[in-house]
C-alpha cells in the first residue's frame, strides 16, 4: 500500500510519522573540533601565522552527522559505533546525549582513539586541519563487542531501519557489513547503505544503496563525460549484478538524483540554489531518504525528498543538519 503523498496535508502526515521511527546509524563516528582565531603577525620561531584563539567548539561528525540529521527529523536515534577510551570519545558521548542520540551500544575500546578533526579557521579561511584517528580494521575483540551490541539493539528496540555510514575509519569491517546485513533481513529490518570505495562490494543483500557518481565510476573503473538515464540504468543493472541490493539511489552533485528499484526509474534534476558548501550532504540525503522510505516504502516521494532536503544543507556554510520546518515547507512548496 502505498499513499499517493503529493498533496499537503499528507506531507505534514509524512513528517507526523517520523517521530514512531527508530533508526540505528551504524559507522565512523568523529568529533569535530572548530578554532576561530585573528591572525595578527607572523611567529618570530618560524614563518608561520600566529592565530589568537577567540573560541572553540565541538561538533558532532561523520556517521555521527547521519544520525544527528535522522534525530533533526524526529526519529529516535541510536548510534552503532566504536570510539576511543579518551576525552574525545567522552565528549562525542556528551554531544550525542545532549542531542537526545542513544549512545547505550557505543563500545569504548582501548586500542583505538576517536576520529577527532581539528580545523582551524581566521576570517572564513581554513588555516590548517589537524587530524588525530587510527583507521585499521577493528580488532576480533572490538568487532565480536560491537556485533554484540547491534544484535542487542535489534532484539530489544526492533528498529525499522539501519544506516551503515562508512568514512573508511575501519568500524565497517567486511565480516561486519554480512553479520549485520543477515541480522536485519531476519528481523525484517531495511538497511540503507552511503559506501566509500574501500567496501564498496562488500553490501551485499541491502535494500538501498546510496554511493555517490564518482563513487560509483570508481567502483567500476567507469570514464565517463555525460550521464543520462539509459548509462545509469546499466549502471544500476552492473551494481545489481555483483550486490543483489533493491534499490540504487546515486547521487549526482549539481544534477541532482537518479534513482532506480525494479524497472521504476528516474533523474530527478536538482532544484536551483545558492551553493554555499556542500560538506555534510550526501549524509543529509542518507538520513531523509532512509526516514521517507521506512515511512512510505515509495522509492520516487524518498528521492524527490531527499533531493531536496541535499539542496536546503548546501546553501548553509559548513556541516548542518536539515530543519525538519523547512524541509516541510521546500515539500509543500516544490512537489505540492
Amino acid at each position: 500500500m502505498k499513499p499517493d503523498l503529493h498533496h499537503m496535508n499528507d506531507f505534514k502526515k509524512l513528517f507526523g510519522s517520523f517521530p514512531s521511527l527508530k533508526v540505528g546509524v551504524l559507522g565512523d563516528v568523529m568529533l569535530d573540533t572548530y578554532m576561530w582565531g585573528n591572525v595578527d603577525r607572523i611567529s618570530p620561531e618560524a614563518p608561520v601565522p600566529v592565530v589568537s584563539l577567540q573560541n572553540k567548539e565541538y561538533r558532532i561528525g561523520g556517521a555521527g552527522n547521519v544520525a544527528l540529521n535522522c534525530q533533526s527529523l524526529g526519529a529516535q536515534v541510536a548510534v552503532l559505533s566504536v570510539t576511543g577510551d579518551d576525552s574525545e570519545g567522552l565528549l562525542l558521548k556528551e554531544l550525542f546525549e545532549s542531542n537526545h542520540i542513544d549512545t547505550s551500544f557505543l563500545v569504548t575500546s582501548n586500542d583505538r582513539i576517536t576520529t577527532s578533526k581539528t580545523r582551524i579557521i581566521s576570517r572564513n579561511q581554513q588555516m590548517m586541519r589537524l587530524d588525530a584517528e587510527i583507521t585499521n580494521e577493528l580488532t576480533e575483540h572490538d568487532e565480536k563487542a560491537l556485533l554484540n551490541n547491534i544484535r542487542t539493539y535489534i532484539s530489544s528496540v526492533d528498529p525499522d531501519i539501519i544506516i551503515f555510514e562508512d568514512y573508511n575509519k575501519g568500524v565497517l569491517t567486511e565480516s561486519l557489513i554480512n553479520h549485520v546485513i543477515e541480522l536485519c533481513k531476519e528481523a525484517g529490518v531495511i538497511t540503507a547503505v552511503d559506501p566509500k570505495r574501500k567496501n564498496f562490494f562488500s553490501y551485499r543483500n541491502a535494500d538501498i544503496f546510496k554511493p555517490n557518481l564518482k563513487e560509483v565510476k570508481e567502483g567500476l573503473n567507469l570514464i565517463l563525460d555525460d550521464i543520462n538515464q539509459p548509462l545509469l540504468q546499466n549502471i544500476h543493472a552492473e551494481l545489481q549484478q555483483m550486490l543483489h541490493h533493491r534499490i540504487s539511489l546515486i547521487t549526482l552533485s549539481e544534477k541532482g538524483v537518479f534513482f532506480q528499484s525494479g524497472n521504476s526509474a528516474g533523474i530527478i534534476p536538482s532544484h536551483l540554489r545558492n551553493i554555499s558548501d556542500v560538506s555534510g550532504a550526501g549524509d543529509t540525503v542518507i538520513a531523509v531518504a532512509s526516514l521517507v522510505y521506512a515511512a512510505t516504502k515509495n522509492v520516487s516521494l524518498m528521492a524527490e525528498i531527499a533531493n531536496i532536503a541535499g539542496g536546503l544543507v548546501c546553501e548553509e556554510v559548513g556541516t548542518v543538519s536539515i530543519s525538519k520546518e523547512k524541509l516541510l515547507q521546500e515539500c509543500e512548496l516544490l512537489l505540492s
